[in-house]
């Protein structure tokens, strides 16, 4: 047995959502193969409420589980949530409220509170504060790169987007960082409510931490698929600021992707004039004139250290590079 059981939150989820403060709500629970006793409580809750609709899978997987959850699905605006999660009572309501002002807005997500607050990892808790500052459609989009800028129980999308750029997929890297990403190319803003109405539990069976597909590895790849569909694309010099253990891995899925790598920078005395895949590692002094020599190029930072981002954001600043158009921050 999984020292996590969902059926010992499922109803805590399901009383979160049927709720909801708005008047008009279907709920569709998708059970993905349960072997506990997820489908006899959701089996409860649906003969005790009409809006709730069970639909019961073979365990096939959270993209196939998605997918299907959505063919369910009879609204324009759907809204997303795991079973392990609690929500505002108000969030739903806040969430189309918000969308129907912001008709450009093609999903919108929350500030969240991880929980309980005692178990959660480092990791998480950081990676919760960074989202909680993201919250403009601006910002988002400056850092669609960086990592996966919404969590993905807590938003809101219109049918049309989702349909647009048919669904989930699989490419073996995080379905929603790829939804993201794929979306963002296509031309969807992105934005939240800046209210905390999703409580996001961290456990250790959290598919983040047990399913290869969410390693740091697998991010990756997926940024840079994107990356040469999108900022790099037609980029005829790609110089990545960081020769250290991030922007080394980065370069090696921007090569396989096709990118035109010409150089790394870094502010380590020691690795300045060395090689890292055959490119030359410049100093930050040299980057303008290096840039010259390319009709088209582009900087991408890559370096993972906390605080690092900030302060290449103000050198580039600084050397008169707009952010989104000259560079984009990648970790």
């Amino acid at each position: 047995m999984p020292c996590f059981n969902v059926a010992e939150t499922i109803d805590e989820a399901m009383e979160s959502l049927v709720n909801q403060t708005i008047s008009e709500i279907e709920i569709v629970a998708v059970d993905d193969g349960s072997s506990d006793e997820t489908s006899d409580l959701l089996a409860d809750w649906q003969a005790h409420d009409v809006r709730i609709r069970v639909v019961s899978l073979a365990h096939e997987g959270i993209i196939t589980a998605l997918n299907q959850g959505l063919q369910f699905c009879r609204a324009e605006l759907i809204a997303r949530m795991d079973a392990d999660d609690r929500c505002h009572p108000e969030r739903l309501e806040k969430q189309v409220a918000f969308l129907e002002t912001y008709e450009e807005i093609a999903v919108v997500g929350c500030l969240v509170e991880h929980f309980p607050p005692d178990k959660a990892r480092e990791g998480f808790r950081i990676y919760t504060e960074w989202l909680n500052n993201l919250v403009t459609a601006d910002s988002i989009a400056e850092a669609v790169f960086i990592e996966s800028p919404l969590a993905h129980p807590s938003v809101m999308m219109r049918r049309v987007w989702l349909d647009r750029v048919d669904g989930y997929q699989d490419h073996g890297w995080p379905e929603d960082y790829d939804l993201w990403l794929r979306m963002h190319l296509n031309g969807a803003r992105f934005a939240k409510v800046p209210e905390m109405l999703l409580f996001w539990r961290d456990h250790s069976e959290r598919l983040t931490r047990t399913d290869s597909r969410y390693s740091v590895e697998n991010f990756l790849r997926a940024k840079a698929r994107y990356l040469c569909q999108g900022p790099v694309a037609d980029r005829d010099g790609v110089i990545v600021w960081g020769a250290g253990q991030m922007g080394r891995r980065l370069s090696k899925h921007l090569l396989r992707e096709g990118a035109h790598l010409e150089a790394f920078v870094d502010i380590d005395p020691r690795k300045i004039g060395c090689k890292r895949r055959d490119r030359p590692i410049i100093a930050p002094e040299e980057l303008l004139s290096f840039l010259a020599q390319y009709e088209n190029p582009v900087v991408l930072a890559a370096v993972g250290s906390r605080g690092a981002r900030a302060l290449i954001r103000e050198r580039l600043t600084r050397m008169g590079l707009k952010e989104g158009e000259h560079w984009w921050a990648v970790a």
